[in-house]
């Protein structure tokens, strides 16, 4: 899963301060920590959670709501999503081992010959460039015909796969620009399995699973004594599996369980020698920096380490696995819900890395403001070219996409309007043309312009001295902050590490960044000093008091 761009978090651009426990995490520990993040979450989640650190293993079973708890246990199999790329790349790094192929071999090489693929001015596609998404081949294979969005890879075949590459027309030269591709990885799975001449599934099975001892991970067919779980879309309702082409699986058609992921991490961490550690060691290595990548792997900079990271959604699940080579520390979080549309689960994911980091409150349901929904209501067009028609009704919203009945939203304490049929999200979205919205579905982010709008409010200007009123530092987490600063007759924020961006005033004391999709309001005391701001950003809302 790729990263979004984002004013407050990039994160991972803070450079976090660590705040290593005293002693190692706790079962109890970790399950409060869990708590805290997800009982009463609107999306009805359970998850397995795991914290690896040197010699033990903390665990928790969580559900949003406890009378749910016999959905989840040790013996429950989840889909972990794209975290299966990360075991395609240590496949990948084994064959480079065994002298069966390098890094810098075109991915030509590894298909079928005839296989027609784009290249950019003669210049080829190689295998670096797969594993650090930097192919430019695009998110999806062309050619997955009438596919059923609760399962969309199931029809997809290797013929329809490889001639998807022959549609492919690159814009730019790889290895020059991130794009984030599941077709890619699905095609270097594929090649991993012809060129070790076994389908993917054995070829995990002898050469992952068995050496790190992940006794119940599979693809097809679940070992003896494991159930796989039932996914659910984040409305609490459940969703069919999806399924993949056995040598597809390596994009993200693993199950297993958390005993098995806590093993992969361990493997990761070299906790033990085995078979596979020197090809997991190869897969670790920064590959390069825009985002910085090593096989598959995000890397993170926490604190002067590095911290490799790599989510998982499928239409039912959710996943996260991190570890930490210098700390000897790991996280696995399994859910049973996706949150693809909510951001993922980076917010307790990344806490768990690092305590510096925000844990997030549950999503709880809620009544949104009278102004928001009358603000709200028109005729839109999303990005794409879809035409949505928004009402009020009563104290709630709902929408109407054109040629298509209409759904109830409801809307939650993040700030979110949700259809409560489908897996979806409308986040509000201040501009300085007035209120919109992003629609947020299947991985994609649709901003919304309103049809035949009225014309736009007057902008709203305020002279130097008033603009002074706002100027500080607000801490909004360890080693990240905002600095306001007035520059003439504008205001500018500037995020740590990040370059300073102009703001556009819509109220008093309200201010919203188009660029980014962030709105900043401001806090007054009762003698009308500026003494606060809340940033509202992708769902999330981080407050610091003026320094």
């Amino acid at each position: 899963m790729a990263y979004a761009h984002s004013l407050a978090v990039t994160l991972a651009a803070a450079g976090l301060t660590v705040f290593a426990p005293a002693h190692a995490m706790t079962d109890q520990a970790l399950a409060g920590m869990v708590k805290q993040r997800l009982q009463g979450d609107r999306t009805g989640a359970c998850m397995a959670v795991a914290v690896v650190e040197a010699g033990t293993v903390a665990r928790t079973y969580q559900c949003a709501d406890a009378k749910d708890l016999s959905r989840i246990g040790p013996d429950s199999a989840f889909e972990i999503g794209s975290v299966s790329k990360t075991m395609t790349a240590a496949l990948l790094a084994d064959l480079i081992a065994q002298g069966k192929g390098s890094l810098d071999d075109t991915l030509s090489a590894w298909l079928p010959e005839g296989t027609k693929l784009p290249d950019y001015q003669g210049t080829p596609i190689l295998l670096r460039h797969i594993v650090t998404h930097t192919s430019g081949l695009p998110a999806l294979p062309s050619r997955m015909g009438a596919a059923d969005m609760t399962d969309p890879y199931a029809k997809l075949d290797e013929t329809a796969l490889l001639a998807s590459l022959g549609d492919v027309t690159l814009t730019a030269a790889p290895g020059t620009k991130f794009e984030y591709s599941n077709f890619a990885s699905m095609v270097l799975s594929y090649a991993v399995a012809r060129r070790a001449g076994a389908d993917m599934e054995t070829l995990l099975k002898q050469r992952l699973f068995a050496p790190l001892g992940m006794r119940h991970a599979y693809v097809n067919t679940a070992p003896d004594g494991v159930r796989a779980a039932v996914g659910h879309t984040p409305n609490a309702r459940a969703t069919p599996a999806w399924h993949f082409q056995t040598n597809f699986a390596g994009v993200g058609g693993v199950r297993a369980t958390l005993d098995d992921m806590v093993r992969y991490v361990q493997g990761q961490l070299g906790t033990e020698p085995t078979p596979i550690s020197a090809a997991l060691q190869r897969s670790q290595q920064k590959l390069s920096d825009a985002p910085p990548m090593a096989m598959n792997w995000m890397l993170m900079p926490v604190g002067g380490r590095t911290v490799h990271v790599h989510e998982g959604g499928t239409g039912g699940f959710s996943s996260f696995v991190s570890f930490d080579i210098e700390k000897q520390r790991g996280v696995v979080i399994l859910s049973d819900t996706t949150w693809n549309s909510i951001g993922s689960l980076g917010s307790l994911g990344l806490h768990l890395v690092d305590a510096g980091f925000p844990l997030g409150a549950p999503r709880r349901e809620a009544r949104p403001d009278d102004t928001l929904l009358d603000a709200l209501a028109g005729e839109y067009e999303l990005a794409g070219g879809m035409k949505m028609t928004l009402r009020r009704q009563g104290d709630a919203l709902e929408i109407q996409p054109a040629g298509q009945g209409t759904y109830a939203m409801g809307y939650d304490s993040a700030g979110d309007f949700y259809p409560r049929e489908f897996d979806a999200v409308l986040r509000p979205r201040r501009t300085a043309e007035g209120q919109s919205f992003t629609w947020m579905q299947m991985g994609a982010a649709l901003p919304a312009k309103r049809i035949n709008a009225a014309a736009s409010a007057p902008v709203l200007k305020f002279d130097a001295a008033a603009l002074r009123d706002y100027e500080g530092d607000y801490p909004l987490m360890p080693a990240f902050s905002l600095a306001v600063k007035a520059q003439g007759d504008t205001l500018t924020i500037q995020g740590t590490g990040q370059p300073a961006l102009p703001v556009q005033a819509v109220a008093r004391d309200v201010f919203v960044m188009d660029a980014v999709g962030a709105e900043i309001r401001f806090e007054r005391d009762a003698a009308g000093k500026v003494i606060a701001l809340t940033l509202k950003q992708a769902g999330q809302q981080l407050r610091g008091e003026r320094k």
